[in-house]
């Protein structure tokens, strides 16, 4: 079919004649469909099933070095935990920090810190007058949550085909109220980006006008690759050290989607200056976490080939449901002209660009037809999508059957809000 763009009048109603009587169909049968976040489906659970007897009293409760994981104490982690963390990351073991089962409980830890006590001897940000961070987008909707929450500014950055646009962070971070940046630098949510090696290393050359300005590096999805031909991420911290910024970085990853998102594992690595500062305010809010689960975690994955195994398994499962989303995709909106998609290689979404002014009501329709997505707009500071165009496909947890009616449907939704705005105009 020719781009939308070009149909005569007569030409529009008629598809629009065909695309409701299509839609009527999907809608009567009265569907239940999530596709909202990227919750890993019950398949992918299923594959980390002998964590549940690592740890018991037939294996025993000590760590390689003598600690009873059962009783207090530790709290930067156990140390085969820092050594796997450190692995995953591209950190030495002794820079990384072993915390409890959500890395996004890590990151407001950290923002809220600095934004009521300081970090690393700087007032408080909340003290400071305006305080901005820069939110590259499409980008991570609960990144965005977190900095709202404490009332900070959030400026968006636009996101290129390779990561943000470095311009623009290069003129923004001149701005001294300007204390910090998101990022997903691999397979970036929800586009599935990951940060070239130039992007990495102009980050990495920042020299931000606030002393306490820094990168809070989102790696959650560093070992997710979909396909042998994986992407490569150059390591920001230590390209960052070479130039005697260390201390801008902060870095963050889990096991939540290589284990089970509610019983993972989460760490932050960071230059050893910013783990005093940290543990400073850890020594009060923790006796220490969960070092059973740290445990159990490093029996099941001791080394970075382990990890390198159990994500082979998630691949094959996911691998069948991105090809599912972009086949369809490319079959029923490629050459119509009012979508464009990145074909990811890793991580956990599809993000596509629609017709600008049709986010919305494809949401809508998809909604009134039993589907459930992330909101229009989601990917943007304060929800709000300039040109209302963005949705993010999550297709991690419907089976293969329900995904492909999901994603049929969301492609009927798509054309249906794009010709009815033309034939507004």
């Amino acid at each position: 079919m020719a781009p939308l763009v070009q149909c005569s009048k007569d030409q529009l109603l008629q598809r629009q004649k065909e695309l409701q009587a299509l839609y009527n169909s999907y809608k009567s049968r009265e569907l239940r469909l999530d596709m909202s976040r990227g919750k890993p489906g019950a398949d992918q659970l299923d594959i980390s099933t002998d964590l549940l007897n690592a740890v018991n009293e037939a294996t025993g409760f000590v760590t390689e070095d003598g600690v009873d994981t059962r009783n207090y104490g530790g709290l930067d982690g156990i140390t085969e935990a820092r050594r796997l963390f450190g692995e995953i990351m591209g950190m030495p073991a002794e820079l990384v920090i072993v915390g409890g089962n959500s890395s996004l409980n890590m990151m407001f830890d950290y923002i809220c810190t600095a934004c009521v006590k300081g970090i690393c001897g700087n007032a408080p940000w909340l003290t400071q007058g305006a305080v901005k961070f820069l939110c590259p987008a499409p980008g991570y909707d609960r990144h965005f949550a977190i900095t709202q929450y404490f009332g900070i500014e959030m400026i968006t950055v636009p996101m290129t085909e390779n990561g943000p646009d470095m311009d623009r962070v290069e003129a923004l971070v001149q701005d001294p109220a300007v204390k910090g940046m998101w990022c997903v630098p691999m397979y970036s949510n929800p586009q599935g980006v990951t940060y070239s090696d130039d992007t990495v290393r102009r980050l990495a050359a920042l020299n931000p006008a606030a002393p306490d300005f820094r990168i809070m590096w989102d790696n959650a999805y560093c070992v997710h690759h979909l396909y042998e031909q994986e992407d490569v991420l150059l390591n920001l911290y230590r390209e960052a050290a070479k130039l005697g910024h260390e201390d801008m970085v902060i870095q963050f990853a889990s096991t939540s989607k290589i284990s089970f998102p509610g019983a993972g594992v989460a760490a932050l690595a960071a230059s050893a200056h910013n783990l005093t500062d940290i543990r400073s305010r850890m020594t009060v809010q923790t006796i220490g976490f969960d070092k059973i689960n740290m445990l159990r975690h490093t029996r099941i994955f001791p080394d970075m080939a382990a990890v390198k195994e159990q994500m082979k398994k998630h691949a094959a499962v996911m691998r069948p449901k991105f090809d599912i989303v972009l086949n369809t995709l490319n079959t029923e909106l490629a050459g119509k002209g009012i979508a464009r998609w990145h074909n990811p290689r890793g991580g956990y979404f599809v993000s596509v660009d629609l017709m600008p002014g049709t986010a919305k009501e494809t949401i809508r329709l998809l909604k009134e037809a039993g589907v459930t997505m992330t909101p229009a707009g989601a990917t943007y500071p304060y929800g709000v999508d300039p040109e209302d165009s963005n949705l993010r496909i999550a297709p991690s947890y419907p089976p293969l059957n329900e995904l492909q009616v999901a994603i049929d449907l969301f492609c009927i939704c798509a054309e249906l809000a794009a010709v009815e705005k033309l034939l507004a105009q």
